[in-house]
């Protein structure tokens, strides 16, 4: 294989595999879960919005037959759905070894807050994965977990004196903070499963730039603008199934190590096909990172339990 040219056809055989996809009803979440199913994983769309969902998991059996898939309800925004959702998943499976933090929120036009009061790019975007990957913890000892950034995180500053942009909300300032604490997260929980002797192999991708249902719903999506947008980025985007692709590596290749960074290998990191690159700066800062984690636990309430997992390790 040339690591190059990597596709999903170079994905190892992944049958007896529990993977969860959040965000998983269209574009890059869609398509990762099929090509994860494609390689016999059993898949858990973990959607918003259930009818979509419902779709999305029909599409999977459409597109893989005999694929093993379920859904489950997810709404990052509110934490009492990440803590129902979380709570199904463990009494459905005690072990799941991938999970992809797929699902995002990018840059709307005004200001909008989750149901818990946070900005909503924020509440999506981060603290609901923060909260959601905490509450699966017991099942993840030996996960690969891929959390999705963006080359926005470029532009990002973690404002702990605004974090919820009610001073002053600018759409892809906010998107961008939202993005560095996707990477800040996915470091630091490297940092802490080393500590804590977890053979958890925590990373990040991104899917540079891919015309998929964010893209369109953003600030540009709407009106005589959206349209030419949505028209150029048909044309110069790579599709939504190639912005799966550094997130499916991050997943399932076995010569991923912890805090790695997945992006395409062309075009500044915009398009082509997979490859190991460098975040900006501030996303290896651990001290940045681990105040954003105190901040994270202060306000969601949850507690990584690291012990949970050790233990049901060992009861493998």
């Amino acid at each position: 294989m040339n690591a190059n040219r990597w596709t999903p056809s170079d994905l190892p055989d992944l049958t007896g595999r529990t993977a969860l996809v959040t965000g998983a009803n269209s574009g890059i979440g869609l398509q990762t879960v099929v090509e994860l199913a494609r390689r016999g994983a059993h898949v858990l769309l973990a959607c918003r919005d259930a009818v979509r969902g419902d779709e999305a998991l029909g599409q999977v059996r459409v597109q893989v037959p005999g694929a093993k898939a379920d859904l489950f309800e997810l709404d990052l925004a509110d934490l009492s759905s990440v803590r129902q959702c979380a709570a199904h998943v463990l009494a459905t499976y005690p072990v799941v070894d991938i999970l992809v933090n797929n699902a995002g929120v990018m840059a709307p036009r005004r200001r909008r807050v989750s149901a818990d009061g946070h900005e909503l790019q924020i509440a999506t975007n981060h603290l609901g994965h923060f909260a959601f990957t905490g509450e699966l913890m017991p099942a993840l000892g030996a996960a690969r977990v891929v959390t999705v950034s963006s080359n926005a995180h470029r532009m990002g500053r973690i404002d702990f004196d605004d974090l919820d942009s009610e001073r002053s909300y600018r759409p892809w300032a906010a998107y961008g903070q939202s993005k560095l604490a996707n990477l800040l997260f996915a470091m630091q929980l490297q940092r802490l499963v080393d500590e804590a002797g977890l053979s958890l192999v925590s990373v990040a991708a991104h899917p540079g730039y891919a015309a998929t249902e964010l893209m369109r719903n953003g600030p540009l999506g709407k009106g005589l603008l959206g349209a030419v947008v949505d028209r150029v980025s048909r044309l110069v985007a790579q599709p939504a199934e190639r912005g799966s692709w550094p997130s499916l590596y991050a997943a399932a290749m076995p010569d991923v190590v912890g805090a790695e960074y997945f992006g395409p290998d062309a075009w500044g990191g915009w398009r082509g096909h997979p490859a190991r690159t460098s975040a900006a700066q501030p996303a290896y800062d651990a001290d940045l990172a681990a105040a954003l984690w105190q901040r994270s636990q202060e306000i969601t309430g949850v507690h990584y339990d690291f012990g949970a997992a050790r233990a049901r390790l060992d009861e493998r």
